[in-house]
């Protein structure tokens, strides 16, 4: 599909991948849902008919992607207005989505996937030399898959098993924690273990793919071990950093930008981690202009092969009908003897895992707050290229994050090839504080504190 055209791969109708998102958020309501679909539904429906202001952060992306959107005919009537894009606090609408979320509210997931609005939507792909045809909606299955928990650093952490990324931070904290105490993961050479720790799971999980498809127990239980961890941590060197064949594979890694997470804890401390992506930001740059959707660019998430010696493609990620491609996506949950403690997840491509692990490390094990924990600068490896990424910005909302010279400069002296990145994955999280009851006393329900990433302007909302 791709090997004469790589950009296909991320732009135009060849790079979408089957949309999932209404089936599965239809499949989650039918489970567990108390209220009517149609008014969980409505809010959305009057957010794209009636408008919303563009943000910062919207315009800074809309900036980014100007030359894509003004190709694009479905792109442009909604972010242009006479050639020229909207800017911050001009009211963005969009009637055709509005009305094909009329239509998802009335009749469900059937009409997208049995009914003329995928039809539509497939007709809007196919123009776009798209190959999706409505018998491949029609076989759009969900997967009903078990978390990954592990018991890790005094918490039981409940994320998304295969072929998403949760396995990867659960590897490295249980790394971390052969190091037995806070104390040894601070300062710059607690950054050093933890990055070196980092390369080697992003190593290992070149070898996951769906598990559907590909053998990949085996590889999911070692990277769970304790073994393992205890294995890896002898291998980490407190005095430098090594080239990627050092950390056992070299393969390349997808990447993937257009992701939202949300993290919800109810009255009742029910709690919901969701990630939603249509991977590139603006997705497969073009929207069907049938049904104003915004279509993913999923396929760039699979690998194909390459020719390049010093940067092979992993098989088990190559692509096949109806598998699904690796993604870096994690939403968490996290129990302390069996209560609620903290929900998290993120957006940022290969950012996700790295950003989640650091967030984690510096509220539970840091005992920073929770918006000093998301707040916090920092370090983002993927092991290919060799390159350490240090946060050094200035937020949409105002915020300058940067991580400090000093650690810089310790990094770069145990060998680490240090880059400043203008942006940097975006965390929301919620902590529940459970308070320490002295026995027999009354239990009340703790107070929760939900925060949003200020690396993109999200506010945390609550009643």
């Amino acid at each position: 599909m791709f090997v004469h055209d790589p950009s296909a791969k991320e732009q135009g109708g060849l790079s979408v991948g089957v949309p999932g998102e209404i089936l599965g958020l239809y499949e989650a309501w039918k489970a567990y849902g108390r209220l009517p679909w149609y008014r969980l539904v409505k809010p959305a429906i009057a957010i794209a008919r009636y408008g919303y202001e563009i943000d910062r952060f919207l315009y800074f992306q809309m900036k980014n992607t100007e030359e894509a959107i003004r190709k694009d005919e479905g792109l442009r009537e909604v972010f242009m207005v006479n050639g020229t894009l909207l800017k911050v606090g001009d009211i963005c609408r969009d009637i055709k989505l509005a009305n094909t979320l009329e239509k998802i509210a009335f009749f469900g997931a059937s009409v997208f996937y049995y009914g003329p609005l995928g039809a539509d939507l497939i007709h809007d792909i196919q123009e776009k030399g798209g190959i999706i045809t409505v018998e491949d909606l029609k076989g759009y299955k969900i997967r009903h898959t078990k978390p990954i928990s592990a018991k890790v650093m005094n918490h039981e952490i409940i994320t998304m098993p295969v072929p998403a990324g949760g396995v990867g931070m659960i590897m490295v904290l249980n790394v971390l924690a052969q190091y037995r105490s806070a104390q040894a993961l601070t300062g710059p050479l607690g950054l050093h273990r933890m990055v070196e720790a980092m390369k080697h799971m992003f190593s290992a999980r070149m070898n996951l793919g769906d598990p559907d498809f590909v053998e990949i127990e085996d590889v999911v239980s070692k990277m769970l071990s304790q073994s393992f961890a205890r294995e890896i941590k002898d291998r980490i060197n407190d005095s430098t950093t090594f080239d990627p064949s050092y950390y056992l594979d070299r393969w390349n890694q997808t990447n993937d930008h257009g992701t939202s997470h949300v993290s919800i804890v109810d009255k009742e401390r029910n709690a919901v981690a969701l990630t939603t992506t249509i991977n590139n930001n603006f997705g497969a740059l073009f929207r069907s202009v049938k049904t104003g959707i915004v279509l993913n660019n999923q396929m760039h998430d699979f690998s194909i092969p390459s020719n390049d010696s010093t940067m092979p493609s992993p098989p088990a990620n190559y692509i096949e009908p109806n598998k699904r491609p690796m993604s870096s996506t994690m939403p968490t949950i996290i129990l302390e003897n069996g209560q609620l403690k903290g929900v998290m997840g993120a957006s940022g491509g290969l950012r996700i895992v790295p950003a989640n692990i650091q967030v984690y490390l510096n509220h539970f094990i840091h005992r920073m707050d929770p918006f000093e924990s998301i707040l916090a600068p920092r370090l983002y490896h993927a092991l290919v290229p060799n390159i350490l990424e240090f946060e050094k910005w200035d937020t949409v909302s105002g915020y300058h994050i940067e991580v400090p010279l000093e650690d810089r400069a310790a990094l770069a002296k145990k060998g680490h090839v240090l880059q400043a990145l203008a942006f940097g994955a975006k965390c929301q999280f919620v902590v529940h504080h459970l308070p320490r009851w002295p026995q027999g006393e009354t239990v009340v329900k703790a107070k929760l504190t939900g925060v949003s990433d200020p690396r993109k302007e999200g506010e945390p909302a609550g009643y």
